[in-house]
């Protein structure tokens, strides 16, 4: 069984309290579907479902493997490296979102 190895990686462990959306989206006008936080330095991006899959750009250029989903009800984590998902007790909060502009 698959297995993260990179959870001391995480390094935000509370949730913003509220995010006007995907950072890099925003940025260039751009829509985005679901947001992920990334539990390294708190980037904000967008799922890959969305037009740019800016939270995986974000992964890959950075280097940093691991994100949260911060959709509401969600509390799943995901390591691009591992190609695995895995709980994070130790994130906690709620964040509130904008909708979507891609109405999901």
């Amino acid at each position: 069984m698959a297995r993260c190895t990179h959870t001391d990686h995480v390094l935000v462990t509370e949730l913003p309290p509220e995010v006007a959306g995907c950072e890099d989206c925003l940025r260039v006008g751009s829509p985005w579907l679901h947001l992920r936080l990334c539990l390294e330095c708190g980037h904000v991006g967008c799922c890959d479902d969305s037009p740019n899959r800016h939270a995986t750009a974000h992964a890959t250029g950075t280097g940093h493997p691991i994100v949260r989903s911060i959709e509401p009800g969600e509390t799943w984590s995901w390591c691009y490296v591992d190609q695995v998902g895995l709980g994070l007790p130790q994130v906690h909060g709620q964040t509130r979102i904008p909708p979507s502009p891609l109405g999901g």
